[in-house]
C-alpha cells in the first residue's frame, strides 16, 4: 500500500486479528508505564514544564488534570512514559515506538471534525503510526552513520497521526512529515548511556517535535522532502506496508532499566533462584555480553536515571531483592552498601560471541564465584520475555504499576477500559480515566 494512502486509508478491516490484538496490548502496557512513570521526579519537573510553557485547552494532564495544549500533552507523556524505561521496544531499530505514538493518538483526537473519535479508530491510528514510525526508524539506522534516539523517527509517526486526523492531502502530508524528520531530535543515544541524565531516549521531544509539524503543515508550513521516507535506497523499506507488521516485532520490558542490560539480570535471578545465594557470600560477579552493554558501567548511581542505564547496579539490586522494580532503583535503596558492594563486584566483559548476534539478539552470560569456592554458570540469557508475555503477564505488569499509584477501582477501571478500547463509542471513556486529579 502507498505510504500516504496508509497513513489515511487504512481501516480496521484492513489489520488482521493478531496485529489489532497486539495494538490493545501495546495500549494496556504503555497507558501502564506511563501510570508509574508519572511517579518519578523526572515526570513531575515535565509536567510542570508543560502546564507553564505550554499551556491550553486541548487536553489535560494524564493523573493530574492541568489543562495543557496537545504539543505539551505529548512532550509530558512521552517524557514520563520514558522516564520509566519499562516500555515496548523494537529490536531494529534498538528503540521505541508507543511512547511517543500512544500520547500523541490520546492528545489529538480534538483534531477530528467531530471532536472525538470512536475507539476502534484510535487503535487503527496506533497501528498505523507504529508501522509509519517502526520503517522511518529502520531506514535511518541504515543510511545515518550515528545511532540516533527514539524521537529522531518516532516523530514521523506522531506527524503522521496528526495528518489523519486534519485529512491532510497528499502534499501537505509530505510537508508533515519532512517537518517532523528536520526537527526531530537527531541526538546520539550513546552520548546517554555513557552520561546518563534525564534527556533519556528523546522520545518525548520526537512526539512534541511531530505533532507541531503536523499542525504547521496543515497551516501551510513547508518542510524538505523526509529522507528516511522518499530517499531511492530507501524505499524497500516501505514496500511490505499493510502486509508485515512491525507490531509484530515488538516486545516488552519487565524491568524498568535499559533492555541491554535485562538478559544479564534474567541470568543473575536465574542463579539466585536456583542456588539461593546469600549476597553476603558472593565473593566474584562475571558478565559476558554484548558491547553495548558493557557501556552500561554506572556502578554507583545517584538517582533513577542512572540506576537505569547502568548494568551493574540492577545486576546487584536483583541479587539482593530478587526482584526489580521502582523501589529498587530509587530513593534509599540507591545508598544501599550490600547492593553497592556487590556492583562493585561485576566485571563486565564484551564478548564477540555476543557482539556477533547483537542487535537481532540479546544475550548475556553471568558466572558468580561465593567465598566457599562454588562457581554457578547461568549460562547464555535472553532477557524474560524475549518470548512475548502472554496477555495475563502483561495485565500482572500493569497491575503492579497502577495500583501502586492509583485508587484500586480507578486502576481497575483504567484497565477493563484498555482491553476493550475498540469497542468503545469515545475515546472520551479513557480520557475520563486519565485526566481527573488524584
Amino acid at each position: 500500500m502507498d505510504l500516504f494512502d496508509f497513513i489515511h486509508d487504512l481501516k480496521r478491516s484492513d489489520i488482521p486479528d493478531n496485529v489489532w490484538h497486539q495494538a490493545k496490548r501495546c495500549l494496556l502496557d504503555t497507558i501502564g508505564v506511563a501510570v508509574g512513570g508519572k511517579q518519578t521526579e523526572l515526570a513531575h519537573i515535565i509536567y510542570n514544564h508543560a502546564a507553564r510553557a505550554f499551556g491550553g485547552n486541548d487536553t489535560a494532564l494524564w493523573f493530574d488534570g492541568r489543562p495543557v495544549s496537545m504539543v505539551g500533552a505529548a512532550l509530558a507523556h512521552g517524557m514520563a512514559i520514558d522516564a520509566l524505561d519499562m516500555h515496548d521496544s523494537c529490536r531494529p531499530v534498538k528503540g521505541h515506538a508507543g511512547v511517543a505514538q500512544v500520547p500523541a493518538a490520546l492528545a489529538t483526537v480534538g483534531l477530528d471534525p467531530s471532536g472525538d473519535i470512536s475507539g476502534e479508530e484510535l487503535i487503527t491510528t496506533l497501528v498505523m503510526a507504529y508501522e509509519v514510525s517502526i520503517r522511518a526508524g529502520t531506514a535511518l539506522h541504515a543510511t545515518a552513520c550515528d545511532y540516533h534516539t527514539s524521537g529522531a523517527w518516532n516523530s514521523l509517526g506522531t506527524a503522521a497521526i496528526v495528518a489523519r486526523r486534519l485529512g491532510l492531502g497528499r502534499e501537505q502530508t509530505r510537508h508533515a512529515l519532512g517537518i517532523a524528520e528536520y526537527h526531530g531530535p537527531r541526538s546520539q543515544m550513546m552520548r546517554c548511556i555513557d552520561h546518563p541524565t534525564m534527556v533519556k531516549d528523546g522520545s518525548g521531544w520526537g512526539a512534541m517535535a511531530g505533532v507541531s509539524a503536523g499542525l504547521m503543515a496543515a497551516d501551510g508550513f513547508t518542510g524538505a522532502p523526509a529522507i528516511t521516507v522518499e530517499a531511492e535506497d530507501v524505499a524497500q523499506y516501505y514496500e511490505t506496508l499493510g502486509k508485515d507488521w512491525s507490531l509484530m516485532i515488538q516486545f516488552f520490558k519487565p524491568y524498568a532499566v535499559c533492555y541491554w542490560a535485562q538478559p544479564s539480570i534474567a541470568g543473575s535471578l536465574k542463579i539466585q533462584a536456583e542456588q539461593n545465594v546469600a549476597p553476603a557470600n558472593i565473593a566474584a560477579i562475571r558478565v559476558h555480553a554484548f558491547h553495548e552493554a558493557t557501556r552500561l558501567a554506572m556502578r554507583h548511581p545517584a538517582d533513577t536515571e542512572q540506576a537505569q542505564y547502568s548494568l551493574p547496579y540492577p545486576v546487584a539490586a536483583a541479587l539482593v531483592h530478587h526482584k526489580l522494580g521502582l523501589n529498587e532503583l530509587s530513593g534509599d535503596t540507591l545508598t544501599d552498601p550490600t547492593i553497592l558492594r556487590l556492583a562493585d563486584m561485576v566485571e563486565l566483559v564484551d564478548d564477540d560471541e555476543y557482539n556477533a548476534q547483537f542487535p537481532q539478539d540479546r544475550l548475556s552470560r553471568v558466572i558468580i564465584e561465593t567465598t566457599d569456592g562454588a562457581t554457578y554458570d547461568s549460562g547464555t540469557m535472553q532477557a524474560k520475555w524475549t518470548d512475548d508475555p502472554t496477555d495475563k503477564e502483561l495485565t500482572d505488569k500493569f497491575r503492579e504499576l497502577a495500583h501502586d499509584a492509583l485508587p484500586s477501582n480507578r486502576a481497575n477501571a483504567l484497565e477493563s477500559a484498555l482491553w476493550i478500547a475498540d469497542d468503545l463509542d469515545t475515546t472520551a471513556t479513557l480520557a475520563d480515566l486519565l485526566t481527573p486529579l488524584l
